[in-house]
């Protein structure tokens, strides 16, 4: 694990370090080796917290909830504030400060795991900068609480268990997040997906959307891809078969009527696109609602 800082901790502040017997133990259990915590915190107006590592050997995830301070990653500098959150890699050398005048209230966990590293992945961050605008989050800090709850627990390995599996859904819904981060992206997903919703009903071009944030269609498309991991078209089509499958479950249409009001003039090649999107027919999806279809 990589050096903690010794900043003296604040009666309202608390660390947590996992004892080495737990952490072999995590290295090699099946159901935490992919992923677990190391060391884990939440510091409260850390003033003159600081730490400098030229060798960085697990990976940090640091969430600012209030006060500024500064944070360097070899040649690159910036301020971090509320509302932020900053992930560093294994082997990234990094230092930071809290604010003199504003000190920095911060939640922390290092981590490691087989799969550590594509959790990072999983993320259109730059590598050597990784912060990414979440505001004040009521579900990540409710989630970084619940992850606190291990420090209460007497290093039982069950709780620890717990708590790798608190550390991947924060991680995991920080992809969830990534899209509201346009200074990051310069790319606004929110209003092409409203887009997308509110025409839900006909027919979209790939020239229609790029035309929203003002790109070529060949711009466009590389970048959705590059943020969501699928194209823009492929993302409409699946948001029309998720609306079908609701008028299916709950609505009395017939499923020509269905397919129709959402831009599709022949009913085979709803048919044939609902079943490649959900793996079985409009009509078997309908009788799974009714009983008269197995769903396992």
């Amino acid at each position: 694990m990589s050096k903690l800082s010794s900043w003296p901790l604040s009666p309202d502040s608390s660390r947590y370090v996992i004892p080495h017997s737990l952490l072999e133990q995590l290295s090699q259990h099946v159901l935490t080796q992919d992923l677990y915590p190391l060391g884990l915190g939440y510091y409260a107006a850390a003033l003159g917290h600081a730490m400098t590592r030229e060798f960085h050997d697990d990976h940090l995830l640091i969430y600012y909830v209030k006060g500024r301070g500064l944070l360097k990653v070899g040649p690159r500098r910036g301020y971090l504030k509320a509302g932020q959150l900053v992930l560093l890699p294994r082997g990234l050398a990094h230092n930071y400060a809290s604010d003199a005048a504003d000190p920095w209230t911060i939640y922390w966990v290092h981590f490691d795991g087989k799969t550590a590293l594509d959790f990072f992945n999983n993320l259109p961050l730059d590598r050597g900068f990784a912060v990414l605008n979440v505001g004040y989050n009521a579900k990540l800090i409710a989630d970084f609480e619940t992850l606190l709850q291990v420090r209460q627990s007497g290093y039982q390995l069950k709780h620890v268990f717990h708590a790798a599996n608190q550390l991947r859904q924060i991680l995991s819904y920080l992809a969830l997040l990534h899209y509201s981060d346009k200074s990051a992206s310069g790319f606004d997903l929110e209003r092409i997906h409203s887009y997308m919703q509110a025409h839900i009903h006909q027919p979209l071009a790939l020239d229609a959307l790029a035309q929203q944030l003002s790109l070529s269609k060949y711009h466009f498309a590389k970048r959705y891809k590059k943020l969501t991991g699928t194209s823009a078209i492929n993302h409409f089509i699946n948001l029309k078969i998720e609306h079908a499958c609701q008028q299916l479950d709950t609505g009395s249409q017939n499923i020509n009527e269905i397919g129709y009001a959402l831009g599709y003039d022949d009913a085979y090649y709803f048919s044939r696109i609902f079943k490649k999107v959900m793996g079985m027919s409009p009509t078997q999806y309908r009788k799974m609602r009714l009983g008269s279809w197995p769903i396992a």
